[in-house]
């Protein structure tokens, strides 16, 4: 593990900050006026050369469920490993990803939070109740890989989450709803905004006694609903220092309580956050960043009989502590009005370990399991943009240096004596070079023509190298020895704006990812347990080959001022797995949670602070598992929100989710025992304070 450079690191982040301050901003008789904003460097102009879909922050409040992962499947393509929400599914199936190269719940898309990368430093699935919506002011998606100074782990796109600024900010607002099965949703913020800079204070409260899980005719007398109880807050202050340069300061906090619908599933994350940003916009342009992550997670899981009628513990994973630090240094330097330079460094440093009790014998267990490591990620970057009349180019890359270190695997009986497993496994280390290049080309102001093509690349996490786990009759085993991911992709696309709040973007895609990680099926696992029905192993596939195209569309009249609005996105994906060896079998087939077909429109209305909006969502059918046997059906749901003023700063809010009830698969385990997504659900609630 480097320590050392972390330490090195935070100095230079802010001696070089501070440096970078006093050289570029040049004193002047009149004090001129500071501008905070609290967001980074501006976006790169070579941005139009990619397939970029922004969620603005009127379109982040309106949402049905008033959650993150909902507001994002607005970009259709854009999915987690499983259908279920952060209300039901287990946390560790929340990893995100794109363009439908398959998952294993670990991220393939690299979500980062005003600069911060987010990911679990030990599984790599996203913590979603930790980001209250209303701490939000804009959310832009990048699909294709490759994301250079963002940092590594874009494999197939990136996701940036920003604050709200100080302008979509109030004094104070808040929003209190109760819904469907007892449920209460809360958030509320207070800000105070000032001239020299801005400080907000957040928090957020979600509870419910859910529902179960288990569909009707799968169904036992051990099954139940699934309760769930959530809070977040946190402190953001931005302070500027002189004209051009702001210090940004952000810690947040989070606990999520869940149950899977029967006895022994009960899970709870904990997680806390900090970060120190200084940001240049002066005639040098800089970024210093330096950020601190911690979480624990832990879990219990259960065994039931075929009949449903008992369920007993299998494993209690009491602990799982992991910790997440690093840094980015960045420049921009002056080369004028047409090129745009950004030159930088970053560091990423996670650790971390998990402790578990097994073997559970008369209800108690016998045995206990540690499993954990380290793993350091350096890199340099370059991405550099340059517009010449109508053409505009982009091309960015990234050297990183990798290292997975002190990996090791106990099992000790808790009676005491010798070791039954004592695993200590070899450090190991490379390096990979990434990039993407893009042109677009503008022929008449209407019309824009893209090509791209990029390289991205993803570590395997601590959970995929050295923790097993068990969902119901099912068991996973884990592979210290997997490879890192490395996707290879090209895209080509036009965007259209024939008249004034009419746009309308088409891409086709084709990506390889090599040596992707899943969990592959087998009939020798490494150790048999009771009461499981089908092992899976971890491990490096040839690849996965993923083609299609995407459609995003937006329409509001009047130049973009009317109070009637459509958009929609529309993917379409065709993926297949490369085979061979211990993989063969799966040679052809589709991967698992990998739909063909995601579609999402939405049509509103709103005038100052009355709203009405209907969302139709369409997810295809796709397959639970590797070998292409357990079919998810496809599912159609349609959403409803509508804010109805009663006073000047009071707000009247009705939100309907899955209208229809449809039946949403989220999964299917053991004897066909299938799971559902959240069935209809109603809210009624006030809002204040204005959006």
């Amino acid at each position: 593990m480097i320590r050392t450079p972390l330490s090195a690191l935070a100095c230079i982040l802010f001696s070089s900050g501070s440096a970078l301050a006093q050289s570029t901003e040049a004193p002047t008789d009149a004090a001129p006026d500071i501008v905070v904003t609290g967001r980074g460097l501006a976006d790169a102009p070579g941005d139009r050369a990619y397939d970029i879909v922004t969620i603005e922050r009127d379109r982040i409040q309106a949402n049905a469920s008033n959650r993150l992962e909902s507001v994002l499947a607005d970009v259709a393509g854009l999915q987690q490993f499983r259908r279920s929400d952060s209300r039901s599914a287990n946390p560790t199936s929340q990893g995100i990803s794109l363009r439908g190269i398959g998952g294993n719940a670990s991220s393939r898309a690299l979500l980062i939070f005003d600069g911060v990368p987010q990911a679990d430093p030990f599984g790599g699935w996203v913590a979603f109740p930790a980001y209250a919506t209303g701490r939000l002011g804009r959310i832009r998606v990048t699909r294709g890989g490759g994301s250079g100074y963002q940092g590594p782990g874009a494999l197939a796109g990136t996701v940036e989450l920003e604050s709200a600024t100080p302008d979509q900010l109030t004094p104070f607002q808040g929003s209190v709803a109760y819904g469907s099965r007892d449920s209460v949703d809360a958030q509320g913020s207070a800000a105070l905004v000032r001239g020299a800079g801005f400080a907000t204070l957040s928090g957020a409260y979600a509870r419910g006694d859910g529902f179960t899980p288990t569909v009707g005719e799968s169904r036992g007398i051990v099954d139940r609903p699934a309760p769930y109880e959530q809070a977040s807050g946190a402190l953001r202050t931005v302070v500027g220092i002189g004209a051009k340069t702001e210090l940004q300061m952000n810690a947040s906090a989070f606990t999520d309580t869940r149950d899977r619908g029967s006895d022994f599933t009960a899970n709870k994350s904990e997680g806390a956050d900090a970060s120190v940003r200084l940001i240049g916009r002066g005639r040098w342009g800089y970024s210093a960043l330096a950020y601190l992550q911690t979480r624990a997670f832990a879990s219990s899981f259960n065994s039931i009989n075929a009949a449903r009628t008992t369920a007993i513990q299998s494993l209690n994973q009491y602990n799982t502590p992991a910790t997440g630090l690093g840094g980015r240094i960045e420049i921009a330097p002056p080369l004028g009005e047409s090129i745009a330079l950004r030159l930088g460094a970053d560091i990423r440093d996670v650790s971390g370990k998990t402790q578990e009790l097994y073997t559970f014998v008369n209800a108690a267990p016998t045995r206990r399991r540690e499993a954990g490591g380290s793993t350091t990620t350096t890199g340099v970057f370059a991405d550099g943009s340059v517009v010449a009349g109508d053409f505009t180019f982009s091309l960015g890359g990234r050297v990183d240096w990798w290292s997975i270190d002190g990996g090791y695997l106990t099992e000790r009986p808790l009676a005491g004596g010798a070791a039954l497993t004592n695993l200590r496994y070899a450090d190991r280390d490379g390096s990979e070079a990434t990039g993407r290049a893009g042109i677009a080309y503008q022929p008449i102001e209407p019309i824009t023509l893209r090509v791209a093509g990029y390289r991205g690349w993803r570590l395997p996490t601590l959970n995929e190298l050295y923790r097993p786990f068990r969902v119901g009759n099912d068991a996973t085993a884990a592979n210290a020895l997997l490879s890192p991911e490395r996707l290879t992709g090209v895209e080509g696309g036009v965007t259209l704006t024939p008249a004034p709040g009419v746009s309308i973007a088409a891409t086709y895609f084709y990506n390889r990812l090599k040596d992707a990680i899943a969990n592959v099926t087998t009939t020798n696992p490494p150790q048999v347990l009771p009461g499981v029905v089908t092992y899976r192993v971890r491990q490096n596939l040839d690849a996965i080959r993923a083609h299609g195209f995407e459609l995003d569309a937006s329409y509001r009249p009047n130049a973009g001022n009317s109070p009637f609005g459509v958009q929609a996105s529309w993917s379409h994906t065709n993926s297949k797995v490369e085979g061979s060896g211990i993989t063969a079998a799966l040679d052809g087939l589709r991967p698992a949670q990998t739909p063909r077909d995601q579609v999402s429109g939405t049509v509103d209305w709103r005038h100052d602070a009355a709203a009405l909006s209907l969302t139709v969502r369409h997810i295809g059918r796709q397959f639970d598992d590797d070998q292409n046997t357990r079919v998810l059906d496809p599912a159609t749901t349609l959403d409803a929100y509508a804010a109805l003023p009663i006073l000047r700063s009071l707000v009247a809010e009705v939100r309907g989710e899955n209208l229809f009830n449809e039946r949403v698969e989220a999964g299917i385990s053991g004897a066909n025992i299938v799971e559902r997504a959240t069935p209809r659900t109603i809210w009624v609630g006030l809002r204040y304070g204005g959006r």
